[in-house]
């Protein structure tokens, strides 16, 4: 699938709902709880599917990254599947440290 700015996509295992921040020019498969997003704002899943080797919460609020940076979401619903892009989880993205003032 394509990833573009600003959209929306939804589990279809629980119910996680993502906003893509920044997208990769590339295509990916973008899962959650090892199943593939759709385009949507509400996840229609209880759960229940989700395999368990793709357990780990997402948290309403946080921001989700790869490795490299190219693929950032924010959880706009939050659930019980891990994220991941093309088969590798996503980390929860760490605040940028505050310059010290003297």
């Amino acid at each position: 699938m394509k990833l573009e700015v600003g959209r929306s996509w939804a589990s279809t295992v629980d119910g996680t709902a993502v906003v893509v921040v920044r997208a990769p020019g590339d295509e990916v498969a973008l899962t959650c709880g090892g199943a593939e997003m759709v385009p949507g704002k509400k996840g229609t899943g209880d759960g229940a599917a989700i395999d368990d080797a793709h357990h780990g919460p997402t948290a309403l609020g946080k921001r989700y990254t790869d490795a490299e940076g190219t693929v950032e979401l924010l959880c706009t619903t939050p659930g019980t599947g891990a994220l991941a892009v093309d088969g590798v989880p996503l980390s929860l993205k760490t605040a940028k440290p505050l310059p010290a003032s003297d």
